[in-house]
Order: C-alpha cells, then structure tokens, then sequence
C-alpha cells in the first residue's frame, strides 16, 4: 500500500463532530486531516434544519465556551431564535434555532479552510492501522496509506448504513450518499462491540404547495438572542414557522399500511430513540390521542422547502402523499424529498475512556453517532472533547475531563462510557443532576476558563469574557451594599403587588422576592457600568437562586470525595471479596476509572462501592503514590 502522506491527528468524518474534532486540533497547532467521503456535505444537516432545543442549546452554549464553532456557525446561518421554557426557571431554559442549511455548511467550510494547518481530503477510510496496540495510521478505498499519531472516528450514520423506504431498502449513509462498510467491518476485526441503531426524518414539502392561511403563524424572540457569547446581534433576516396537526384521517391512513412498514413489518432490526418516534409509534403507541403536532420549518433563506418535523416516517411514498395531503394546510403538497428511516452500526460506548479514547487502542478517538448518540449538538459535544483530547496526549498534557457538575457535556460523556446505550442517546436537562450550576446563562462562567488553557479561545474573547465577568462581579457586590430607601422604592414594590419596606434594605434583599426583577431594581437604581441584557439576566439570576446553588455547591463537595478516587488501571476486581457475579462482571466490564464512576454503573450497589473502598484504601496504603 502506498504511503501518501503523514498527519499528527486523522479526522473520519465531516459531520458536525468532525468538524469540531478537526477545528480543535487545528487550532492546537498540530497538523491535522479531515477525511470525508463528499466535500460538499461537510456539516450537512441531514435531519432537521435547526441547532438547539431542551438541554441542547446548553450544550452548544458549553461549546461556545470552550472555543468551538458550532454557536458561531448558528448565529451566522440562522433564520430563527427562541429561549424555550421561559415560563419555567432559568435552570431549564434552552436557546433554539431554526437554520438556514446553505448558510450553515458555507460558514463552517470556511472555519475549517481558514486554519492553516487542516487540510481537507474526499476519500473514504476503509481501515485502520494498528500497531502495538496504538493507532498508527489509516487506509482509503482506493488503498492510500496515511500515517497519523491520533485518528478521530465520526462517522455519523455511514456505517454501514442501510435506508428503508417502505419495504425498499438500499445501503447508503445518507439520502444519495454511499455507506462506509470497510471501516466497520475493520472496527470489528479490532475487536470492538459493535451494535445497530436506526434513526428517521420526515418528508421535505415544496414551498409553493403548502397553504399556509390554514396554519398557525409561529415567530421566533424579538430581538434573536445570539447562541454565541461573541456574536453582537443577528442579522439574517428572520423567518416564522407554521404550525398544523395530524388528524383521525391520517391516523387512520398510517393503520391502514402498518403491512408496508418497514419497522412493523419486522425489516427493520436497529433500535429507534423513544424520544423521537416515527410517526407510525406515535400512532399505535399513542392511540388515544386526536393528533400530533407538526411543525413546518424554513430549510432556508432561499430554499423553497419545508421540513415537516413531527411526521418522520418509513412508509411508502404513495403512502407518505396521502399522509401528508390529511394534513391541514397540506391538501395539495407535493413531496420533494421522502421520509426514511436508516439503520447504522455504532461501538458500544462502555469501551471508552472519559476522553473519547479507546480502550483497547491508543491513540483512537470516537466522537458522535457512532457512540450511540443522536443530535447534531451531542456530535459536536463529542467530537470537540475527543479533538482537544487527541492532541493534549500527542502534546504529553494532562487530558480534558469535564465533570458532571462542570457541564452537560460532562454528562454526555459520563452517561456514554458508564452506562452505555441501547437505543440512541439524547441529552435532556433531567439526566443532570446538578442543573442549576449547568444552566443555559453560565457557559461562559464555567468553561471559558478552560477553553483558553486549551488554546481555543482566541483572545479578542477571552478579553471580552474577563471584562465581562469583572462587571457582573461589581454589580453583584454594589447589590449586596448599596441599601434601598423606602421613599424611593417602595412606589414600584407597590405597583407590582408586593409588600412595602419600612427599613432599608439592600438591592440584593429585594431582588430575592419573585416579583422583583433587575429591571424594576435598575430604573431606581442604576448600575454605573454598562452591562449587557445577558449579564443583567445573570445577575438577577445569581443572586435569585444563590441558596439552591449553594446547596448543589455541598452535594457537589461530597461527591468529589468519590469522584476523584482513583481505581488503578490494572486494577484486579477478583480480590474484591463479598461481590456478586453479577457486580463483578459489570466492573469488569466497564472498567471505571473511579470510585464514583463505579456507583454510577447500573446494577453496582452501594454496599459493593463500600466493599471496593475498603481494598482501594487498603491498597493505597501498601503503595502509596
């Protein structure tokens, strides 16, 4: 095999986790190789054109803070924003974007092309190299060789990748793309577990075919707040999406061709995600429902498409038609694009450490669908850790750990290689345990830090980020301080149903109660700085839920006692005396890198996590570091 070329890190893929892995290392200053089977998909938004959602948007905040590009791309692509569960508390409120898919692929093509390091190569990875085992290298189709000290694995759906469209099926990694067969077939020689999961999406409705008098009018926020903490504003033009419903003559449709679905037929073997069912589950799983809710998004600025979220289906296309014309506002639509669900291979993700890397073999990173994840945002999640990781190990630096209290993507991870998966996994807000430190405000606060010690944060932001945090920190002191006078307030407190003051008290005090806001606080008593909306939403913040973060604060403390424990690498489970077959199987398995990580695994009780400390102390002891 011919040798071509030689790289530091290989990245497999240009989905949204490659493109973070590939910026990342870039970035890092090593030289880096972003392998894709087609140039013009990189960063495709194969689903559903938008970034975002429920605990999503905390995730593409959390990389925005640590340098990636993913909130940057949005902002500049996007044609709709909305902070979802506003009615709810800040802990829970999540940022959404509807984006243009031109838009989107054009910015992060040009991210990647602006590093001057990162090449970009069209060619598919048949095999990977193996020596020792640490990754050595890669194999093309065509039977190039490419030598490389790290490799990062996102290949989304492509392995072996199977589409269904009624009883139809053809491989391929995406709608008119071929599937990647030679890499998973290698990743089993190698010895790696090896799953198969199915995903979907709905048909694609022409524009000019859609009645849209007959739905109902959705606008995102007014003013779009940014994803990004470096965006200043948006300035795409904003467009609605429209909102209809299925009804008893759809339901009745999709029962009538259950026969000619894939999944109920029993073609389709992959396991699906419960939280986002085809239309055909919703149909016989929910049946005492009237109608489900369908959502008709832009594609884009100059797209005439729009994608029907909330029917994603395998029927066939006869029967899609049918479906979607019972639709109200649909009757005459015409189909551009048709629904399908495709099968994929994935690695079970318990063969990975907390960095991305492998077990088994050094030097090999996996990043997004191929750990079991669904969701651009946990891709890209993904495929920035394992970047950062690849090349602090190449730069013999400690790695990037995040842990559960310090971010969703600590979460992400910790829940991938402690617990596994069976069916494709999707972030929510009630898989942390510590939400009110992880919310949607306080990316920045958190992770900033962070990302500028990894040498992704370029400095015009960490500047901005440092005047930033000193202001909110000068206005959060002058509100414990400054004390109110109850001829000044006490009209306003009034005026807002709240009870008035006979003494005075600080600005903090009052903005404890509910009713009051910063803004109330702030028309009496002005800040001298000049603070952002967004800073001024996090102080109110702050200082309103300061009792109930400090107690996840305290829980916090007494976890890291478990937490950062430390089990040896090596460390032989059999001399754990009084663990059942079954604990000791599960530990054997996983292989935690902790004590904590350890009580986390399903099945290992808390009496086992007690046995297990008694002999890692005892061991301590013998052998102290």
């Amino acid at each position: 095999m011919p040798r071509i070329g030689s790289y530091d890190v290989i990245v497999i893929g240009g989905g949204h986790a490659g493109c973070e892995a590939a910026l990342a290392t870039g970035r890092m200053g090593l030289r880096t190789c972003l392998f894709t089977m087609n140039v013009d998909t990189i960063a495709q938004l194969s689903c559903n054109p938008a970034i975002g959602g429920l605990a999503k948007g905390h995730l593409v905040r959390e990389i925005d803070a640590l340098g990636g590009q993913m909130a940057k791309i949005t902002d500049a692509a996007g044609i709709q924003f909305r902070v979802l569960n506003r009615s709810k508390g800040p802990a829970v409120w999540s940022m959404r974007s509807q984006a243009d898919r031109s838009l989107y692929k054009f910015h992060m093509k040009d991210a990647l092309d602006r590093v001057a390091n990162l090449s970009i190569k069209q060619a598919a990875i048949e095999e990977l190299l193996v020596e020792d085992n640490k990754i050595s290298g890669v194999v093309t189709a065509s039977g190039e060789t490419y030598e490389a000290r790290a490799v990062v694995v996102t290949t989304g759906t492509f392995l072996n990748g199977l589409i269904h469209i009624g009883l139809t099926n053809y491989p391929s990694g995406r709608a008119g793309e071929f599937p990647s067969v030679g890499l998973s077939d290698s990743l089993r020689r190698l010895g790696f577990k090896m799953g198969r999961l199915k995903t979907g999406t709905p048909p694609r409705i022409d524009a000019k075919t859609i009645d849209f008098s007959k739905t109902t009018t959705q606008w995102g926020d007014d003013p779009p707040e940014p994803f990004s903490f470096s965006t200043r504003e948006i300035t795409n033009p904003q467009l609605p999406c429209f909102i209809t419903y299925t009804n008893e003559t759809t339901h009745t449709l999709i029962r009538a061709s259950l026969e000619r679905s894939p999944l109920y037929s029993g073609v389709i073997k992959g396991v699906g995600a419960r939280y986002c069912p085809s239309i055909e589950d919703k149909v016989v799983r929910f049946a005492e429902k009237p109608r489900h809710q369908v959502f008709l998004e832009p594609e884009g600025l100059h797209i005439k498409e729009y994608y029907a979220n909330g029917i994603p289906t395998s029927l066939p296309v006869d029967v899609q038609l049918h479906v979607v014309r019972s639709i109200e506002g649909l009757a005459d639509a015409e189909i551009v694009r048709p629904g399908y669900a495709i099968e994929y291979d994935c690695v079970y993700p318990t063969q990975l450490r907390h960095t991305l890397e492998t077990k088994s073999i050094g030097g090999l990173y996996l990043a997004g669908q191929i750990n079991g994840t669904s969701g651009y945002e946990e891709a890209a999640a993904q495929g920035i850790i394992a970047g950062i990781n690849a090349a602090l190990k190449i730069k013999d630096m400690p790695p990037l750990i995040l842990q559960r209290h310090e971010a969703y993507i600590g979460v992400l991870i910790d829940d991938l290689v402690t617990l596994g998966t069976k069916e494709p996994y999707r972030m929510f807000t009630s898989r942390a345990e510590y939400r009110l430190l992880l919310r949607n405000d306080n990316a920045e606060m958190r992770l900033r830090e962070i990302g500028q010690r990894t040498g992704l944060v370029t400095e015009e932001d960490y500047s901005r980020f440092t005047v930033k945090r000193d202001l909110i920190a000068e206005e959060i002191s002058r509100l414990k301080t400054l004390r109110a006078s109850p001829g000044e307030i006490n009209d306003a407190l009034i005026a807002i149903g709240t009870t008035a003051v006979g003494e005075k008290p600080t600005l903090e005090q009052l903005l404890r109660r509910p009713e009051v806001t910063y803004e109330i606080i702030e028309k009496i008593y002005p800040s001298p700085a000049a603070l952002s909306l967004d800073a001024k939403q996090y102080v109110e913040t702050e200082i309103k839920y300061e009792g109930y973060v400090r107690q996840q604060q305290r829980l916090v403390e007494r976890m890291k006692k478990l937490e950062f424990k430390q089990i040896p690498p090596d460390f032989d489970y059999r001399t754990v005396s009084g663990l059942s077959r079954e604990v000791l199987g599960k530990l054997e398995e996983v292989r935690p890198e902790t004590v904590g990580q350890a009580g986390r695994i399903p099945g290992v009780t808390p009496a086992a996590v007690a046995l297990l400390m008694v002999v890692i102390e005892k061991l301590k002891r013998k052998h102290p570091i």
